[in-house]
């Protein structure tokens, strides 16, 4: 959408209407089930009563009970991970030709339009390592269980929630009248404790 809200503006409504973004979403949402469908169908299918009863932590690797699933996973997860690193780097370097062409010898909106792509980057970088996370938490519950959990839970956070978090972060501070009432905020708060 940012692509073509960039390099294509006289086409945006026509590509990115309602409609075309419910297709991408569903072919999106689609495309990502299959191999979740296929490793649950395939653990119900083969898998025993007696697993069910048996205590076991919440992770994917419970319901690999063959080696193929595995390998059909990993296989999987590096694909998304090729297929979204080639889109992301294509269009980045194409926005940032068009940014900094729009923006012609203009230094200051040039460099303002650069560190919006920049942290737009970042959010992306950080949702594409979250691909990488179970690969590391798989290896990390083989050998501790507690050192698993806080793996788990800081690359929940860290690959999770921040990229989530950091766009409505960042363009709320340059909101003039937020980053007032924030500061406003943070002196009057530091100022009770003071008192």
């Amino acid at each position: 959408e940012r692509y073509v809200a960039i390099c294509m503006p006289l086409r945006h409504a026509e590509l990115c209407s309602t409609r075309s973004t419910m297709h991408c979403i569903l072919i999106i949402h689609g495309l990502s089930s299959v191999p979740c469908i296929v490793i649950l169908s395939t653990f119900f299918a083969s898998a025993s009563f007696s697993l069910y009863k048996q205590p076991m932590i919440c992770a994917i690797k419970i319901f690999m009970l063959y080696r193929w699933q595995d390998h059909v996973i990993s296989a999987v997860q590096e694909f998304y991970f090729l297929i979204m690193v080639i889109i992301i780097l294509f269009s980045y370097v194409k926005i940032m030709k068009v940014a900094k062409a729009a923006s012609g010898e203009d230094k200051k909106s040039s460099w303002k339009g650069l560190k919006t792509v920049i942290l737009h980057g970042f959010q992306l970088l950080l949702c594409l390592i979250q691909l990488w996370t179970p690969f590391i938490e798989s290896t990390l519950l083989r050998f501790d269980l507690m050192l698993f959990a806080h793996v788990r839970l800081s690359n929940f956070i860290l690959f999770g929630l921040t990229p989530k978090c950091l766009s409505p972060l960042i363009y709320g501070l340059r909101d003039e009248t937020f980053f007032h009432a924030l500061k406003n905020y943070e002196f009057f708060g530091l100022y009770k404790r003071n008192v």
